[in-house]
C-alpha cells in the first residue's frame, strides 16, 4: 500500500498466498513465495500509482508477528516452510518447558505465558526437527526471523548485505525477549536450546534500518511493527488507555498501557506497543483470537456454506437470531483469556430448527463475544472502563458485524475512514524516521471517523446471551487428550 503525506491511500495491490496444512493442527506458508509475492505487489502498487521507486520517502514493514521462518545465511533459502502462528505442533515443548516452572515460566521476564502461539517454542521445533538445521545454527550459518526480518533482509540485498533485524514489537511476541531490557533474554535462550548468532538485532520500531534494492532502490526502510502494534499505531492510540480491535484472520484487542508494563491477571499478554527511535517504549495489554476472519473463510472452504467471504453477512441477515446455536471455533485451542491447547471447536444448541442462516450468525457472534471475553479482562486489569472501540480490518466492512459488537459490548464502535490501519501504521512508522511527519500529534490531525455503531440490545438480554455463549466455551475444554 502506497499513502499520501495526509495518510490517505494512493494505491493498493494485493496477491494471496497459498495457506498449507499437512496434518492436523499445523499451518505453514512457503517464505519463498511470501517474498516473490512482496516483489509483484511493490511492483503493481507502484504500476498503479504511476510511481517510481524514488518517488518514495521510505518504507515500513509490518506482518503477522509469532509466524517463524529459519533460513540459510549464506545460499539465502529458507530450510523450510514458515511456521505459522495458529500452527499447535509445539504443544510437546510447551508441555516440556512447563514442567520447570509451570505454563508462567517465562511470563515475568516476557510478559507471555508458554503457548504453541509463540515463536520461541516453533524456532526450536524447527532445529530439532528439520534435517540439518541444528548443525547449521551450530556453524552460525542458520538466520531465524519472523516475517518482517524475511522481508527486510531480502528488501536489502538478501545473500549481498541484507539487514538482519527485528523490532521490539515482534521480538516480544517471540518469549525469547525481556520487556525491561529489550535485549533476547538468556535463561530463555538456554531453556529452549536457541543460540543467539541465529537472532537478528532488536531495533526500535520507527528508525532507518537500511536501504532497499530492486524496484525501491535507494529507498530507506524505517519502520517495522508486527501488525497489531502496527493497527494500534495507525488508529493513532498513542495515549494511556486508548484501545483498538482488528478483525483479520484473527482478532486482536490491544489498549496502550504507556510506559508501565502492566502484569496480567487475567489470561492477557504483555507487549510492547512500539518504540519510536531512541525514545522510551509504549506497552500494551493484548487479547488475541485465534479464529476471526479465518472462521468465514472456513466456512466457504471446508463447508461450502458461503461462494464467498461477503455473502456471510447477507446469510446471517436471513435469520432474526441465532436460532439457539452458539459456535466457538476453538481450531487451535482458545487463547486469550484461557490459553487451552487441548480446546477444540464446537457448534452446541443444534435443533432441527437450526439453518445455514442460524449457523453464519452464530459465527459472526463469535467473533463478538470473544472480543467481549477479553475487553472484561483488559478492564479487570487495568482499570480503564472503555468508553468507545475503535475497530479496523476486513470484517469491519461487515456492518452486522459491527452492529452484533457494539450490542454485546454495549459501548460504540467506530471505524475509520482508512480501514487498513495495520499498514497505514507501518507507514507512519516509517514516514516519522524520515521527517516526513513532525511527530504523533501531526498522525492524530489525520484520523477521520468513517461510521459509527451504537448499541441497542436490551442489557438484560445480553448478559443471557452471554452467559450461554460461556456455557458453549466450556463444552470445548479437554478434547484433546495430553
Amino acid at each position: 500500500m502506497i499513502f499520501d503525506d495526509r495518510g490517505q491511500v494512493a494505491a493498493i495491490h494485493q496477491l494471496e498466498h497459498e495457506q498449507i496444512f499437512p496434518r492436523p493442527g499445523w499451518v505453514e506458508h512457503d517464505p519463498a513465495e511470501i517474498w516473490e509475492r512482496v516483489q509483484q505487489v511493490i511492483a503493481g502498487a507502484l504500476a498503479t500509482a504511476g510511481l517510481a521507486g524514488r518517488d518514495l520517502a521510505a518504507v515500513g514493514v509490518t506482518n503477522q508477528r509469532e509466524t517463524t521462518i529459519a533460513w540459510d545465511r549464506t545460499t539465502g533459502l529458507p530450510v523450510s516452510n514458515a511456521v505459522v502462528w495458529q500452527d499447535t505442533r509445539t504443544d510437546a515443548i510447551v508441555a516440556e518447558l512447563a514442567r520447570d516452572g509451570g505454563p508462567d515460566r517465562f511470563r515475568a521476564s516476557s510478559g507471555l505465558p508458554l503457548a504453541t502461539y509463540f515463536s520461541g517454542p516453533k524456532l526450536r521445533w524447527i532445529l530439532d526437527n528439520v534435517p540439518g538445521a541444528r548443525a547449521k545454527a551450530e556453524a552460525g550459518d542458520l538466520l531465524f526471523g519472523t516475517v518482517d526480518t524475511w522481508c527486510i533482509w531480502n528488501l536489502t540485498g538478501g545473500v549481498r548485505g541484507g539487514i538482519h533485524v527485528t523490532d521490539v514489537t515482534n521480538a516480544s511476541r517471540t518469549m525469547l525477549m525481556d520487556l525491561t531490557t529489550l535485549d533476547w533474554d538468556e535463561a530463555a535462550l538456554r531453556a529452549m536450546g536457541i543460540s543467539r548468532s541465529m537472532l537478528p538485532e532488536i531495533r526500535s520500531s520507527s528508525e532507518i534500518y537500511g536501504t532497499a534494492t530492486g524496484d525501491l532502490d535507494g529507498v530507506p526502510i524505517a519502520g517495522d511493527l508486527g501488525d497489531q502494534q502496527a493497527a494500534l499505531f495507525g488508529q493513532t492510540c498513542f495515549g494511556k488507555g486508548e484501545a483498538k480491535n482488528t478483525y483479520g484472520t484473527g482478532c486482536f484487542l490491544l489498549l496502550n498501557t504507556g510506559e508501565r508494563i502492566v502484569p496480567s491477571q487475567h489470561g492477557l499478554l504483555t507487549t510492547v506497543a512500539y518504540r519510536i527511535g531512541d525514545g522510551p517504549a509504549a506497552y500494551a495489554l493484548e487479547g488475541s483470537v485465534a479464529i476471526a476472519g479465518a472462521l468465514v473463510g472456513w466456512l466457504r472452504d471446508n463447508l461450502g456454506l458461503i461462494s464467498s467471504a461477503a455473502e456471510i453477512e447477507t446469510l446471517a441477515a436471513s435469520v432474526e437470531d441465532n436460532g439457539g446455536v452458539s459456535f466457538v471455533p476453538a481450531f487451535s485451542g482458545l487463547f486469550a483469556p484461557y490459553w487451552r491447547s487441548d480446546a477444540r471447536g464446537v457448534i452446541a444448541g443444534l435443533t432441527r430448527f437450526a439453518n445455514r442462516g442460524h449457523i453464519a450468525r452464530a459465527a459472526l457472534e463469535a467473533v463478538a463475544w470473544q472480543t467481549r471475553e477479553i475487553l472484561d479482562a483488559m478492564q479487570a486489569d487495568s482499570g480503564v472502563a472503555l468508553s468507545s472501540l475503535r475497530v479496523d480490518g476486513g470484517m469491519t466492512a461487515n456492518g452486522l458485524l459491527m452492529q452484533l459488537q457494539a450490542d454485546v459490548l454495549g459501548v460504540p464502535v467506530i471505524r475509520p475512514r482508512v480501514t487498513e490501519t495495520t499498514a497505514l501504521g507501518a507507514a507512519y512508522a516509517a514516514g516519522l524516521a524520515v521527517g516526513l511527519w513532525s511527530g504523533t500529534d501531526e498522525l492524530r490531525a489525520h484520523w477521520v471517523a468513517d461510521r459509527e455503531w451504537t448499541p441497542s440490545m436490551d442489557p438484560a438480554r445480553r448478559e443471557r446471551e452471554y452467559a450461554t455463549w460461556r456455557k458453549a466455551v466450556t463444552r470445548t475444554f479437554g478434547w484433546v487428550e495430553p
